[in-house]
């Protein structure tokens, strides 16, 4: 009986819930944000989530031509820089729909000419043919879905034999004497500009609590090789608060 259970649970930040409740869970929270989400990130990281995001990009290497899936991107922030950086035409997957009008409205704005796709889809079962994108690209979005293996299986399904997988998420820090000040950082302010500023401090309590269940880096690397992927490796960021990882399918 213990095992059935361990099964059919999984973790909601700190909270342990059925697996069938937690895409719902996460769509509400993100649902709610949206108007306010890249505010939120700008304010909660003091701007370097976009030296994170260009770091990200000057790995990738756009180029023109290059196809990209870009999952759990509603609001368009990745796929507007590698179409600034020559990349070719872009699929932004993402399972909210809020985040995605975001993402369209930016682009009315900005007049993008770029060749944008916006699809409302799961990372765990996504709407795309196999093998028909050269790269995949997700940024602090990992950690939200609720079979992390599966995504992992799907990105690879995906890629073109050659593709390159790319994941961005918040991570273990590696220096002693950050993770005490990151800790107060996080558990305390985070959750007070949720409130003050997106009305919704339950929301980055959440995103606090799923950082820390998130699996650290050496761990995510074993379970992207197991998918499948090969060349695997990855960069810590600003002392491991984030980090990018790299893998292939060959």
């Amino acid at each position: 009986m213990t095992q059935s259970h361990e099964q059919n649970t999984t973790h909601f930040g700190f909270r342990t819930v059925r697996e069938d409740e937690k895409a719902s869970l996460v769509r509400e929270v993100f649902d709610d944000v949206a108007p306010r989400y890249d505010l939120m990130n700008d304010l909660m990281s003091a701007g370097v989530h976009r030296l994170w995001k260009a770091a990200m990009i000057d790995w990738l290497r756009p180029r023109p031509g290059m196809t990209l899936l870009d999952v759990g991107g509603g609001t368009g922030d990745i796929a507007f820089r590698f179409a600034a950086r020559g990349g070719g035409p872009v699929v932004v997957c993402d399972i909210n729909r809020e985040m995605l009008a975001v993402g369209r409205d930016r682009a009315i704005d900005r007049n993008s000419g770029a060749a944008l796709q916006w699809v409302c889809g799961d990372a765990e079962t996504l709407p795309i043919p196999d093998r028909s994108v050269d790269a995949y690209t997700i940024a602090f979005c990992l950690r939200n879905v609720t079979h992390l293996d599966l995504a992992l299986a799907e990105a690879r399904r995906v890629l073109r034999p050659g593709g390159r997988f790319l994941c961005l998420e918040f991570s273990k820090v590696v220096l002693p004497m950050l993770s005490g000040l990151y800790d107060v950082y996080s558990f305390r302010l985070l959750p007070w500009l949720g409130e003050k500023v997106a009305g919704n401090r339950a929301a980055y309590q959440y995103l606090v609590e799923s950082i820390r269940k998130f699996p650290p880096q050496e761990d995510l690397a074993r379970r992207m090789r197991d998918a499948g992927f090969e060349q695997v490796s990855y960069r810590n960021l600003s002392g491991g608060i984030a980090a990018l990882h790299s893998g292939w399918r060959l």
